[in-house]
């Protein structure tokens, strides 16, 4: 059976609530206390009374919210908790986490730090290769441009190394298979656009605001762009049923059309070489490469490569 929580820890569970949601009612913390509203004002005159200074606002706009300079008391882990956060760790090679997480280790309480660091120092990961960790800085100036809604441009670097500079509205930034990414609207282009936040070298936010699309759904959008937008276009007709098709192609490879018997694969790449050799030699049916022209030489040059290491001495 849960544990009940006691009046000190519901006044402090109060104290999380209105220092990540400042303005909230009586009701609204009833709710999130799992208690009546009358519970909830008095975990509010149990903060006061312990010298925390906590603001009311009478009025439809009204609720609660801590004084200025407040400050919340320590951070506590349960044992679980410090166990789990090692395992997220774990596998990251940055030495930015893990300095950060040797930290935590040594503020943890001695029983739970004792198993926290036992667990860091005898478990081992193979890291994930096509994990890239982007810059801190970088990655923190799109959060906090998408959240104050202001259009940025960012210096990037494509997959061929070309430099260029955008201007976008930073919808999101979307971590995928270890991968961060910036889901956008391109000012040029006017259109959505995806790029990876480790190939950003820099980001000036500008007085330009925007509106995000309503009921927007970061991932299925990221899912939905990744095939779009790049340099060289591809089509490929598959002799085989979208259905079974469908559970092969990632969504980086595009977008899958019902034709005829078969169905067509419609997208772009900035690398024909690496698209050919990644995804197209893997796919078990028989396809072939109606465009680009770029798609069609990588192709040719593969099967030539191939055709070459069965050929007679």
């Amino acid at each position: 059976m849960p544990t009940e929580l006691s009046p000190t820890a519901r006044a402090l569970r109060t104290m999380e609530i209105l220092q990540t949601r400042p303005g909230a009612t009586a009701d609204e913390l009833a709710a999130s206390l799992g208690v009546t509203e009358r519970a909830a004002r008095r975990y509010i005159g149990i903060l006061r009374e312990a010298g925390i200074p906590v603001e009311s606002t009478r009025g439809p706009y009204g609720g609660y919210r801590l004084g200025r300079g407040t400050r919340l008391p320590p951070v506590v882990f349960t044992e679980p908790e410090a166990l789990a956060l090692v395992m997220a760790a774990l596998d990251d090679a940055d030495e930015l986490v893990g300095n950060a997480l040797s930290k935590v280790v040594r503020a943890l309480p001695e029983k739970v730090g004792r198993q926290a660091a036992t667990l860091r120092h005898h478990a081992s990961a193979a890291p994930d290769p096509n994990s890239v960790r982007p810059d801190p800085a970088v990655t923190g100036a799109l959060v906090a441009a998408s959240a104050a809604r202001r259009s940025v441009r960012v210096a990037y670097r494509s997959e061929t190394g070309k430099e260029s500079e955008k201007d976008v509205d930073p919808w999101a930034v979307v971590v995928r298979h270890g991968r961060w990414y910036l889901l956008c609207r391109s000012h040029r282009a006017d259109a959505v656009r995806t790029y990876r936040v480790d190939r950003i070298g820099a980001v000036h936010e500008t007085t330009r605001a925007f509106d995000p699309p309503d009921a927007l759904d970061p991932v299925a959008a990221l899912e939905e762009s990744l095939g779009t937008g790049r340099e060289y276009p591809t089509r490929v007709l598959f002799d085989a049923p979208l259905s079974e098709v469908a559970r092969w192609v990632r969504p980086p490879m595009g977008r899958l059309e019902e034709s005829g018997d078969g169905c067509l694969l419609v997208g772009s790449t900035s690398d024909p070489a690496w698209y050919v050799q990644e995804w197209l030699v893997r796919m078990p049916f028989g396809f072939r490469v109606e465009g680009g022209p770029e798609l069609r030489a990588a192709v040719a040059e593969v099967a030539a490569r191939f055709t070459a290491a069965v050929g007679s001495s």
